[in-house]
């Protein structure tokens, strides 16, 4: 089961924190809150595997974000 672990402000946001993840091993997956909203503004949800939840939000916090 997917966790939402972080909230961007836009999508560039999300592919930075993603990306951030990905370079440490985590399987990650990004999307739209809302349906309607643009392709690239509004906020997004970054996701890990449940498992992984916590030690994501601790590379988060670490990294300064």
């Amino acid at each position: 089961m997917w966790t939402v672990i972080y909230i961007a402000k836009n999508k560039k946001s999300a592919e930075k924190t993603e990306q951030l993840l990905t370079q440490e091993g985590m399987l990650t997956k990004i999307q739209p809150v809302s349906k309607g909203a643009a392709q690239e503004d509004g906020y997004f949800e970054v996701l890990v595997p449940e498992g992984e939840a916590e030690e994501a939000q601790n590379i988060i916090y670490e990294s300064g974000y």
